[in-house]
C-alpha cells in the first residue's frame, strides 16, 4: 500500500491523465474520486495542480472526441455498442436523448456529472450533427467545469486526504483489502442492477419471420415503434406501416390499440429495452397479444438482406 501511494505522488498527473481518459471511453474506472485526491495531493505540494488540471482536461476532450467523431461517422451503430455496455441500456440513450432535446449543447456540460450518461452524450452528439465548433467549445467548457469541480474538492479537504492516504500507508494489507471489499461490493451491486434489468424484460419474443408471415395476413398485426424521435432522427429506419408511439406515451394510447389483434412493439435498443416495457404496460391493462420483437429494428433489417440476398440467388440459379 505505501508504493502505492508513493505512485500516486510521484506520477499523479500521468495518473489522473490515464484514468481521465480511460473513464472517457467508458472503461468503469473512479475518474472522479481519482481526481479529488489528485487535488489533495496536488494541494499538499506532492505535484503541480495547474499540471493536473491540464491533464484532466486534454483526458477529457480527447476521449469525448474520439466518442463525437464516430458518433457523426456511424451513428446508430456506435449508440447500440455503447449501450450494451450500461448497466442499463434502454435508459442511457433516453437520458441522453433527453438531455440533448432539453439543453442542446449544454446536455454536453450536465452529462459530465449524470453517471451512465457521460460516455453516450458525446456520440450522441456526433449522431445528431452538431457542428465541430459547437462540440469543441461546449466540451471545453464542461470539462474545465468538471474537472475543476472535483480537483477544488480535493484541494478544499486537503488535510482529510492525506490523514486517508497516511492511514492506507500504514495499515498495508488492512487497507488493501478494505479497497478490495468495496470493488467487491460495486461489482456485486453492478451484478444486481444487470440481472434486474435482465428479469424486467424477460418474457416472449415474435422473431421476424413470425412476424413478416403474419403481416400477410387479412388481419395483419398493429406494429408499434416506440422509439423516440431524436432515436428515429440517428437512426431513420422503420418498419413499414409501423405506428409511432413513444414509451412514455403508451400508457395514454391505450385506448387506441385493439385488444383482439396481435400488437407488435419494436425499438433499436438492447435487449428489446423500450420494446418490453411498453409490452409489460399493455399487459398491465389487460392486453394479451402482445409482444416485442426479437432484435428489434436490426433484427427486421437483417432479415430483409438476408431475404433479398435468398431471392437474387434464386434468380441466377
Amino acid at each position: 500500500m505505501q508504493e502505492l501511494v508513493a505512485l500516486l505522488s510521484q506520477h499523479g498527473v500521468l495518473i489522473v491523465f490515464a484514468v481521465t481518459l480511460a473513464a472517457r471511453i467508458g472503461a468503469p474506472v473512479p475518474a472522479a474520486p481519482m481526481l479529488v485526491v489528485a487535488g489533495g495531493l496536488a494541494s499538499a505540494g506532492e505535484f503541480s495542480a495547474v499540471a493536473a488540471f491540464a491533464a484532466s482536461l486534454l483526458a477529457n476532450v480527447a476521449g469525448d472526441t474520439v466518442w463525437f467523431m464516430s458518433g457523426r461517422e456511424y451513428g446508430h451503430r456506435v449508440m447500440r455498442v455503447l449501450c450494451r455496455i450500461s448497466m442499463s441500456p434502454d435508459s442511457c440513450v433516453r437520458q441522453s436523448e433527453s438531455l440533448i432535446l432539453r439543453w442542446g449543447g449544454y446536455s454536453l456540460i450536465a452529462a459530465k456529472f449524470v453517471p451512465g450518461v457521460s460516455v453516450v452524450a458525446a456520440p450522441m452528439a456526433g449522431a445528431l450533427a452538431m457542428s465541430w465548433p459547437r462540440f469543441i467549445s461546449f466540451e471545453l467548457v464542461a470539462a474545465a467545469l468538471w474537472t475543476t469541480a472535483f480537483l477544488g474538492l480535493g484541494m478544499l479537504f486537503t488535510a482529510q486526504i492525506q490523514q486517508i492516504l497516511d492511514v492506507m500507508a500504514s495499515t498495508g494489507a488492512v487497507a488493501l483489502g478494505l479497497l478490495l471489499l468495496i470493488l467487491a461490493a460495486l461489482l456485486a451491486m453492478r451484478y444486481w442492477r444487470r440481472r434486474s434489468f435482465l428479469r424486467e424484460v424477460d418474457m416472449p419474443r415474435i422473431s421476424v419471420d413470425e412476424l413478416r408471415s403474419l403481416m400477410r395476413h387479412a388481419e395483419p398485426p398493429i406494429v408499434v415503434d416506440v422509439r423516440s424521435p431524436t432515436s428515429v432522427e440517428v437512426d431513420d429506419r422503420r418498419i413499414p406501416g409501423a405506428l409511432s408511439i413513444e414509451l412514455h406515451e403508451v400508457p395514454d394510447k391505450v385506448a387506441t390499440l385493439p385488444r383482439d389483434r396481435e400488437i407488435v412493439l419494436y425499438c433499436n435498443c438492447p435487449n428489446e429495452a423500450s420494446a418490453a416495457r411498453a409490452a409489460r404496460v399493455l399487459m398491465a391493462q389487460g392486453f394479451r397479444k402482445v409482444r416485442p420483437l426479437a432484435g428489434g429494428l436490426d433484427a427486421w433489417v437483417a432479415g430483409l438482406a438476408q431475404g433479398d440476398a435468398v431471392a437474387a440467388g434464386g434468380l441466377r440459379a
